[in-house]
């Protein structure tokens, strides 16, 4: 099996702000692994929040590439296996498990979704995303871009106003993402006049240890809590039920897709609505993702569409959130 590395910079159409952070463009790594005449695509971002570089995670897979090139690949759970001894960082995981993950259906001749068992008929609608700016700004990013859903980043001191502006133009649901911005006190007084607002559920209000905080605003919310920075592996999900009424699962933060498909059936067994999300990938990141949509109930994968320009192709994501599979096997991606 050979391995090929690939730092690619994704520049952003605007400005994206959260509540710790704004940038105008992503470094990505992109993982090529081939085999018999087939290639599979893999993807992992940077993210300063968990101190994570793409020259990081091309220093660990570099050295072990000698062991992934001599590796006897049969398919991706054992592959996970293998690499999970070589104590790489979750993000490089990700990047080695979607290329894998991409490369078996390949092999296949059968996207993933088939190759696990479900069918593409019925799949949750992606949000689409709105970074905190000036109202104005957020406005008009709205109107540029009519949604079904958008996500809604907040962490100011004037949030609840915020969503009183933005839902005077559009009569489209809004989920919140805070960021771990808010104490325990301000999202329960917060919450009634989102729900008021159309507000669907509220992602990730406290700071991700807050346990004791959770604990107050889950038993008096009356809007969903989604766990977002408090949920990164699988030991996370257990305790998350604890404290929350679902999980946002991040590919990079888990190690993969291989991960994924395990805690989603956890979350499951467990009375957890279940979503994944993103963290601004190209179509390579998104159309891995887009592989879990028949087993998820809510989706963030609008990576792509905040995008530049992008440097691959796969699952597309049409007006109004359409999804269009490609025909290609695997998670469909081709490289531009």
């Amino acid at each position: 099996m050979q391995i090929q590395l690939q730092k690619h910079t994704l520049v952003l159409k605007h400005t994206f702000s959260i509540s710790r952070e704004s940038h105008d463009f992503q470094n990505t790594l992109i993982v090529t692994l081939s085999l018999n005449g087939h290639s599979g695509f893999g993807e992992a971002t940077s993210n300063p929040y968990y101190r994570i570089s793409v020259e990081s995670m091309m220093e660990e897979i570099e050295g072990i590439q000698e062991d992934i090139e001599s590796y006897d690949f049969q398919n991706p759970e054992t592959f996970h296996e293998f690499l999970k001894t070589k104590n790489l960082s979750n993000f490089a995981l990700c990047a080695l498990d979607l290329a894998a993950n991409d490369l078996y259906g390949k092999l296949k001749g059968k996207p993933l979704y088939e190759l696990w068992g479900t069918q593409k008929d019925h799949y949750p609608i992606t949000n689409y995303t709105i970074g905190i700016a000036p109202i104005e700004e957020m406005v008009s990013k709205m109107m540029d871009m009519p949604w079904p859903i958008y996500k809604i980043k907040l962490g100011t001191e004037d949030d609840v106003a915020i969503v009183r502006e933005l839902r005077k133009h559009t009569n489209a649901i809004f989920r919140i993402d805070a960021n771990c911005a808010w104490t325990a006190e301000e999202t329960i007084q917060n919450v009634p006049l989102l729900k008021e607002l159309g507000v669907e559920f509220l992602e990730q209000p406290l700071k991700a240890d807050d346990w004791e905080g959770m604990e107050k605003v889950v038993h008096q919310s009356v809007l969903p809590i989604i766990a977002d920075e408090s949920c990164i592996v699988e030991a996370d999900v257990e305790k998350c039920a604890l404290h929350f009424n679902g999980i946002n699962i991040k590919l990079t933060k888990c190690g993969g897709l291989t991960p994924a498909l395990r805690m989603i059936q956890k979350g499951k067994d467990l009375g957890l609505k279940v979503m994944v999300g993103c963290m601004t990938e190209s179509t390579v990141g998104i159309s891995a993702i887009a592989q879990l949509l028949p087993q998820l109930d809510y989706v963030d994968m609008d990576g792509a569409l905040l995008l530049k320009s992008d440097i691959a192709k796969g699952v597309e994501i049409r007006e109004g959130g359409q999804v269009i599979f490609p025909g290609l096997a695997g998670s469909g991606v081709t490289m531009m």
